[in-house]
């Protein structure tokens, strides 16, 4: 369909003009000091001072437990019968992604809908227009995501994902500065809201197993499938 957004349309990275931007505007609502409460669920390389710690941990956030165990069957219930019709995929155009299959969707029963409706209450302010289609990403237990930054010129400032079936763990790296990464454990039925800072100027990539490695102990993805809502981009941006 022309309106499917396509793995192979967000992997791309995003242009600095973003970055400076960005940081223009937000610089101001950090302070310098000392960052004293980080969530159990990131782990952040030495590199990182307090002043990096808090840009992520305010354009970051998690809410682990978005979902109980009944809206988790009621989202696969409606997903399952279609995925399971596609074939897994392993060898990605630009090897950026392997093991997955995706669709998007517009149409959900009246339950979903409601669950859909409170993540986009969470993640987007009420002047903010989401995008009509849902992206689905189903990732097999062997596959993984490569690094990449979503491309503005097909969703805007804001990313928001829920995790089904499995726990997995999520990198950001900073592109100017390879040295600045956080592992994110990713839960089960948690929800991730990505915007800002590190919506651009990090990527974002899912570990394969042999790589899931979080403070020491390794994390085994099974199958994973993550409902992705973003809002439209800025037409008016080149």
């Amino acid at each position: 369909m022309n309106s499917f957004l396509t793995f192979k349309k967000l992997y791309s990275s995003v242009s600095n003009k973003h970055i400076c931007l960005w940081n223009k505007l937000n610089i101001s609502n950090f302070s310098p000091e000392t960052v004293t409460s980080i969530p159990p669920y990131f782990s952040f390389s030495n590199t990182f001072s307090n002043f990096d710690i808090e840009n992520i941990l305010n354009t970051m956030t998690i809410q682990n437990d978005f979902l109980n165990e009944d809206e988790e069957k009621s989202l696969m219930d409606e997903l399952d019968p279609y995925m399971k019709k596609l074939r897994y995929e392993f060898d990605h155009w630009d090897d950026a992604i392997h093991g997955y299959r995706e669709t998007e969707r517009l149409k959900w029963n009246e339950e979903n809908t409601k669950i859909l409706n409170r993540v986009k209450s969470v993640a987007f302010p009420s002047n903010v227009a989401p995008l009509k289609f849902v992206h689905i990403l189903d990732l097999d237990k062997n596959g993984w995501i490569k690094p990449h930054v979503d491309a503005t010129r097909f969703c805007g400032d804001t990313i928001a994902g829920l995790s089904l079936l499995t726990d997995s763990i999520m990198r950001l790296v900073n592109e100017k500065n390879k040295g600045l990464s956080v592992d994110i454990y990713l839960k089960r039925k948690s929800l991730y809201v990505m915007k800002g800072t590190a919506r651009y100027d990090y990527t974002h990539e899912i570990l394969s197993n042999e790589n899931s490695i979080f403070k020491g102990k390794q994390v085994l993805k099974d199958r994973r499938i993550s409902v992705i809502c973003r809002n439209e981009p800025n037409r008016n941006e080149k």
